[in-house]
């Protein structure tokens, strides 16, 4: 009975219609509407103006332009963080970095990072609770294999990719996983170039889950490794950019693989997961499920270093050789990956959902990772732990009322120790934090996007303010400690 008002609840929500109950013992030829299908891909260091559908211009990326044009595309969308496991920790915990347990990359020794604990909710575990089938296909960098955070034990019936995010530095593994299984590569040999290329086995381990799952509800979680370095990319690919720029050659002195031509190769593994997200969408039409599936698309944070270096001058120059500049990979915003600047934390975010989501519309709703959880949840017609910090915006996505936030926030242990506000237009934030640094520089995004000039001075009055809220969201943390702010907290 639960199940059926659920279904009932969420078919209304969405504007559906629902079949008469039937009288009992008669033969079932009417039946409830399923639950939606939901697919989550997620980008591995693309910066916000990498897709066509945000400015680029010379990177192809069709399939995810033609996602925007079919659905939503938001303008003012954030990363959890400035970099990987904690970015992905808010959006699978729907907790800001705050109240989040996972606040920066940690190792564990020999593969994998710090786990997020028993205690932790996932989306994954809120929607297997409500029948769907769930599966993770990529990278996860959220608990090693059999730690509290395996993805088997943070609700995925199936997680096949890299456990690790150090191991997903190179696209030529000796191994990934499925599930506790180490399944061995034959042909790679984690050098330049290999047999088998990580990124094609995730997209058809992907295909495959959703080919097996068409007759129940289910839950595809698709952290693809691209185009995170380093630079490697099949040379079938690689070909269509050859030769389309003058591409010096980077010898890998700055981290990661060498390669001949860089650009080229930063533009074709772009372009070749442009191709995986396009072979998704053809097979849910071919399965008869496109209008019944919200495939979201996102990157976990901005693009990674470029050639400026101001904001992190103990950081090299161009990091493994991809020249994000070169491309604007981040647009007009101010910084790179790693920064809580424009830069590093706003990121291109697509929904779509035929019938549902109007098509070609576009939303300027600042939004967060923190939000995809109870937006999932209510699409699913599950609540939303009410230790979320993120708010629903499936009715910003279906064109109904939306609650909007009072502030979007930010906390972040790496790169010196960060932390940020954003409220309406004005946004704070704090650096050097390690440091023992509580200065905060204040600007104005919508007359200075790119977070140039500093309004600190000028403004003691909205500088308070976000003090006040910078204070009250801090949990300290003994895991990732901030000492400055955890005093402050006590």
């Amino acid at each position: 009975m639960n199940k059926l008002l659920t279904f009932i609840a969420v078919t209304f929500l969405l504007g559906g219609t629902i079949a008469a109950p039937l009288p009992v013992n008669q033969p079932n030829k009417q039946t409830v509407r399923r639950l939606p299908n939901i697919v989550f891909i997620l980008a591995d260091d693309l910066g916000y103006g990498d897709l066509g559908s945000y400015g680029q211009k010379m990177i192809r990326t069709p399939n995810l332009d033609r996602m925007a044009a079919e659905g939503m595309r938001f303008t003012q969308f954030y990363a959890g963080a400035p970099v990987c496991a904690p970015s992905r920790a808010v959006l699978m915990t729907g907790k800001h970095g705050g109240h989040a347990f996972i606040r920066d990359n940690k190792e564990v020794q020999p593969e994998g990072q710090w786990p997020i604990p028993a205690s932790e909710e996932t989306i994954a575990e809120l929607l297997k609770a409500q029948g769907y089938a769930t599966g993770g296909f990529g990278k996860w960098g959220l608990g090693f294999i059999g730690s509290e955070g395996d993805p088997n034990k943070q609700g995925f019936d199936l997680f096949y990719g890299y456990n690790c995010q150090r191991e997903a530095h190179n696209f030529y593994p000796h191994h990934l996983w499925r599930n506790d299984q180490k399944v061995m590569l034959a042909g790679n040999n984690r050098g330049v170039t290999g047999k088998q290329y990580s990124h094609d086995l995730i997209e058809a381990e992907t295909l495959k889950f959703i080919r097996d799952h068409r007759d129940k509800p289910f839950f595809a979680y698709v952290p693809f490794t691209i185009p995170h370095l380093a630079l490697q990319v099949p040379e079938d690919s690689l070909s269509e950019y050859a030769g389309k720029w003058d591409d010096p050659a980077y010898d890998g002195k700055n981290g990661y693989l060498p390669h001949p031509t860089p650009r080229a190769a930063y533009a074709a593994m772009v372009t070749r997961m442009d191709r995986g997200v396009g072979r998704i969408f053809s097979l849910l039409k071919e399965l008869g499920l496109d209008d019944n599936t919200l495939v979201i698309f996102s990157s976990d944070n901005g693009g990674a270093f470029g050639t400026v270096t101001k904001d992190f001058d103990f950081l090299p120059g161009r990091m493994g050789g991809t020249d994000y500049v070169f491309f604007g990979s981040t647009g007009n915003s101010r910084a790179f990956k790693g920064s809580i600047y424009e830069g590093g934390i706003r990121v291109p975010f697509i929904a779509r959902w035929p019938g549902k989501i109007k098509a070609g519309t576009v939303s300027n709703l600042p939004a967060v990772f923190y939000d995809v959880m109870p937006t999932l949840c209510e699409v699913a017609g599950a609540p939303a732990p009410k230790e979320s910090d993120g708010i629903s915006i499936l009715p910003t996505l279906i064109g109904k009322a939306q609650r909007k936030h009072e502030f979007l926030y930010w906390d972040f242990g790496g790169y010196g120790g960060q932390q940020a506000v954003r409220q309406g237009n004005w946004k704070g934030l704090r650096r050097n934090l390690h440091k023992g640094n509580l200065r905060v520089e204040l600007y104005n995004l919508a007359k200075d996007a790119g977070e140039q000039h500093d309004l600190a001075a000028k403004h003691p009055d909205i500088v308070k303010r976000l003090e006040k809220i910078m204070a009250e969201q801090h949990q300290p943390s003994a895991t990732f400690p901030i000492k400055v702010l955890d005093q402050a907290t006590k």
